[in-house]
């Protein structure tokens, strides 16, 4: 396999502009939206005392979760050693900080009131040089989690980049797979840790959460690679094409286990036999319509048709396998975290609950159009960033055509 060349984007065309002023165009309605929000109150929008997790956080948690699976190409090259990843490295380590970016923009906008990040145990102690007890918070955990995943990502690349520093690459490659992991656990725990909701409570959503991460990262990084060869007229040959299509057909299929198994474990539950499970599956609500359309049919059974089935090996099968990818993502997001909220609390097991304010009723929630263009600006806080990314740094490789990373090429 022959040295990769990076070169920049050149970024003169009017498709280039035309792409930037959209995205800025939609990270300016979600600022804009949320500086509704915060002058407003979050009475103009969704949620409620009952549902206080809604689309904003869907979108939130969706691209941190897959922050972490962006930096799988990256990972498979160093720590794993399969060296045909090798030139997809540096794009995967920016799409990793890009995404991450975006995710906690929403995350704390979404606050209504963004002053209050200063209340993060964390940051506590670092204004008051207090001791805090932070370390009993996933919340607070996170913090460091999400930060210091940004600073590794960052030398990770830095490493990779800069010739005289590859010999340290594989060890920053390491500490950033360790870490990542250790991120998409923490991420998972939110919701593990929350014995009080039926639909959360459950050890195994964090390594569902690391699996999930593995197909979402990757489809959004195919979503910027694809697109990114075409529109600059740089090659890209089958050869990477085809592993990164059996790659999500994979990831997909292992998180298709993983719903089954966490979904069959709550039905066998005793305590949520008959409950939380009937109702997000088989409610004939959103959240089941979301489970069953969203999540496991057009975001999981038909992106494995389109990876693992032998006549579906184009590049526009893999897009919209990535885009399917997305939209079942973001529809797992929407069952476990507004779901798991709308179905009320088992305050006192075997009794009946009741009160003016809702208790024991089902919450209702529809997201504002507030909510929707907060969340869209994450994923276009995302994108800008990595395209700006691709002009200024040179992460791209001039070539990705067989001949040039296939070892086994003959012509």
């Amino acid at each position: 396999m022959k040295t990769p060349q990076y070169t920049e984007i050149e970024g003169r065309s009017p498709l280039f502009f035309a792409l930037m002023a959209i995205l800025i165009a939609i990270i300016g309605a979600g600022v804009i939206s949320a500086l509704i929000m915060h002058g407003e109150g979050h009475i103009i929008t969704g949620m409620t005392n009952r549902i206080v997790w809604g689309a904003p956080h869907v979108f939130a948690v969706f691209l941190i979760v897959a922050a972490s699976g962006a930096l799988n190409i990256a990972s498979i090259s160093s720590v794993f050693g399969r060296t045909i990843y090798k030139p997809l490295s540096p794009l995967s380590m920016v799409m990793s900080v890009t995404i991450l970016a975006g995710g906690l923009v929403v995350l704390i906008l979404d606050l209504g009131r963004p002053e209050h990040l200063l209340d993060v145990p964390p940051i506590q102690f670092l204004y008051n040089s207090m001791p805090a007890r932070w370390s009993h918070s996933v919340f607070g955990w996170n913090f460091v989690l999400y930060t210091g995943f940004m600073a590794i990502v960052i030398v990770y690349l830095w490493f990779t980049l800069v010739k005289r520093h590859n010999k340290y690459a594989k060890a920053a490659g390491l500490l950033g797979f360790v870490w990542r992991l250790a991120l998409t656990t923490g991420t998972g725990l939110i919701f593990g840790f929350l014995v009080a909701r039926e639909a959360y409570d459950a050890a195994i959503l964090a390594p569902m959460f690391i699996v999930m991460s593995f197909a979402y990262g990757l489809a959004l990084f195919c979503l910027v690679l694809i697109p990114a060869y075409a529109w600059t007229g740089r090659e890209l040959g089958d050869v990477i094409v085809e592993r990164l299509r059996k790659l999500m057909g994979i990831f997909v299929a292992a998180a298709l286990y993983f719903v089954i198994v966490f979904n069959l474990t709550n039905f066998y539950s005793a305590a949520k036999a008959g409950g939380i499970q009937d109702f997000l599956l088989f409610g004939g609500n959103s959240y089941s319509q979301a489970f069953w359309i969203g999540q496991i049919l057009l975001g999981t059974l038909l992106p494995l048709g389109l990876t693992l089935l032998p006549g579906f090996k184009s590049r526009g099968a893999l897009i919209i396998a990535s885009l399917l990818v997305v939209i079942g993502g973001l529809s797992q997001m929407y069952v476990t975290i507004v779901g798991g909220q709308a179905f009320p609390m088992d305050m006192f097991p075997g009794k009946v609950v009741e009160s003016v304010i809702g208790d024991g009723s089902i919450a209702e929630y529809s997201a504002s159009l507030y909510e929707i263009l907060l969340g869209l600006a994450g994923f276009a806080i995302t994108i800008f960033l990595a395209v700006f990314a691709m002009n200024t740094i040179r992460i791209l490789p001039a070539s990705l055509a067989d001949k040039d990373i296939d070892p086994h090429y003959s012509a």
